[in-house]
């Protein structure tokens, strides 16, 4: 069972910035009113995703603190905490669907551990060695100086800078 959902926020932590280019185009943009459980479901629909009890459970569980970085067990443990029925790789296959739409950015790190980021704007990370955690970089300006020249036939999708930090000694 999904805890009682705190409708005292002020703000969403949920924007548009996430929806579905095609959503977006087809018309069905999310009215968002501050309640997590109501702008989840507004944003899988946007996505054009179907609001499944486990989809609207995971995403209540992702998108209802605010702007959160979560590897696929940390979500699940959080499930069981909460009491979600579902299993790890419920959680891997929602976690990538709501990737695949849009809602979520994937982050690896070492190739070995992928967080999933529900902030999908244009930013990059720095990883705490130390506690394996993951944090916004908070300058917007952020630039790299040089890029590499891209093999004919393909173009740059995206960039992930994940700047590596780790306690001085």
């Amino acid at each position: 069972m999904v805890p009682e959902v705190d409708r005292t926020d002020q703000a969403s932590p949920l924007n548009d910035d996430g929806i579905d280019p095609a959503a977006r185009a087809a018309g069905h943009q999310p009215s968002l009113t501050g309640c997590p459980w109501h702008d989840v479901n507004e944003m899988l629909q946007a996505a054009g995703l179907r609001p499944t009890r486990q989809r609207m459970a995971l995403g209540w569980l992702l998108f209802g603190k605010g702007a959160r970085h979560l590897t696929a067990e940390m979500l699940y443990e959080e499930a069981t905490l909460a009491k979600v029925p579902v299993s790890l790789a419920t959680v891997y296959n929602t976690l990538n669907q709501l990737t695949d739409a849009g809602l979520l950015r994937q982050v690896s790190v070492d190739g070995t551990k992928t967080y999933f980021d529900t902030n999908v704007t244009a930013h990059h990370h720095f990883y705490l060695e130390n506690n394996h955690e993951l944090v916004d970089i908070p300058d917007p300006h952020l630039v790299l100086s040089k890029m590499p020249d891209v093999p004919e036939g393909y173009e740059i999708a995206r960039i992930d800078m994940v700047v590596r930090l780790r306690k001085k000694r």
